[in-house]
């Protein structure tokens, strides 16, 4: 009997560890993605930069930077599509240096499929191959405005085009390999113009598996060198049953692709004014998600609370697909340093900052970090 009974009072031990182990592996860490998204800074603002990077990120513990490079880079496959001033392979050099220091990993973006202009230009892919333009009938205003008769927000590449993706492709590669990056955000926001009636390849095909289409294929292209693809969540989510609108959300129906790609593709769910609660979905369709504020510091402390909340009271399945908090910017580094340090210069303030200056990513990245702090001190 005695013997029964310390056998089972091993087992019992044992077993117990066992759980305790399986379940603090369950946890992890409270938010495994700590995310900063920035312009990329320009040649002559990277030393800057990476002083920024090791005096304000790597203290809070940022462990993911998502550099918007698109054309800010001198590519090498086609180089009339880089800017007069770009960065070279050096300037990448240095920043990857600086960042692995500190664990961070880069994520560069170029913006694909949509948002191939901005204002009344073309983004140099269209300016330079417009063959690839989804919507050649509808022409670059003298002034922009909005809304307008052509439904113009930003033009798109047409993914149907025979030659697009070899020359996106090859952007792509050079921009990863110059970070040394294991992911490659490919934006996909906002995208209006997909599918156009008058498009000889497109007309008439379902704007839901032409997105998908577009995410597998970007996807599938990654893979071959084991990177992760992230894109954007708007265009998932379905903008009229939601009542979300046509810019955090689709009214184009291309929310029925979520259906259509692999789950291994990292959304990253941007809200801006409101704390909608869309993770939860993306959740339960199986994909990891990231939360990304903006600009409105309350909204971005709830979103922090939200991420923990949820990944606290989930199932082990769920768990790890609340997978973190971003900040997102959508400034370039000199404007972002210059406000976030108090120093005053002649950049123009956005409408919403004129109105209430308290609204600003820099004071948004200072509450969401804190927050965040805060919770990952409780949850130990």
């Amino acid at each position: 009997m005695k013997k029964t009974f310390e056998l089972f009072a091993v087992l019992f031990i044992l077993t117990g560890w066992q759980y305790a182990g399986i379940a603090q592996q369950q946890a992890g860490p409270l938010y495994p993605v700590k995310g900063f998204c920035i312009n990329a800074p320009e040649p002559d603002g990277v030393d800057r930069f990476i002083k920024f990077i090791d005096e304000e990120l790597a203290p809070r513990g940022v462990n993911t930077l998502l550099l918007l490079v698109d054309y800010n880079f001198k590519y090498e496959s086609y180089p009339q599509l880089s800017d007069s001033a770009a960065l070279t392979k050096q300037d990448c050099r240095k920043i990857t240096k600086a960042c692995k220091q500190h664990n961070i990993k880069i994520i560069p973006q170029i913006n694909l499929l949509g948002h191939q202009s901005w204002s009344t230009n073309l983004n140099p892919l269209l300016k330079h191959f417009p063959e690839f333009d989804e919507t050649p009938h509808i022409k670059m205003p003298e002034k922009y405005v909005w809304p307008n008769p052509d439904g113009l927000y930003c033009k798109s590449y047409c993914p149907l085009h025979p030659e697009v993706h070899k020359v996106i492709f090859a952007l792509v590669d050079e921009i990863c390999d110059a970070f040394e990056s294991e992911a490659f955000h490919a934006g996909m926001d906002e995208v209006f113009y997909l599918g156009d009636d008058k498009c000889p390849r497109c007309s008439g095909v379902d704007k839901a598996e032409l997105f998908a289409g577009e995410v597998n294929r970007i996807r599938k292209h990654l893979d071959q060198k084991n990177r992760e693809l992230w894109i954007w969540g708007d265009r998932l989510i379905d903008g009229k049953t939601t009542g979300m609108g046509i810019w955090e959300a689709s009214f184009n129906y291309t929310y029925r692709a979520v259906d259509m790609i692999p789950k291994d593709v990292v959304i990253c769910d941007w809200h801006y004014e409101r704390p909608d609660q869309t993770p939860v979905y993306f959740a339960m369709k199986g994909f990891r998600v990231i939360t990304c504020p903006w600009r409105t510091p309350a909204t971005a402390v709830i979103q922090a609370e939200d991420m923990a909340r949820w990944k606290k009271y989930a199932t082990s399945e769920m768990k790890p697909r609340y997978y973190g908090m971003m900040q997102t910017t959508w400034t370039n580094p000199e404007r972002f340093m210059n406000g976030f340090y108090g120093i005053k210069t002649n950049d123009t303030r956005s409408n919403a900052e004129q109105k209430d200056p308290s609204r600003n990513p820099w004071d948004t990245f200072r509450a969401m970090y804190k927050r965040m702090d805060e919770l990952e001190k409780e949850s130990k």
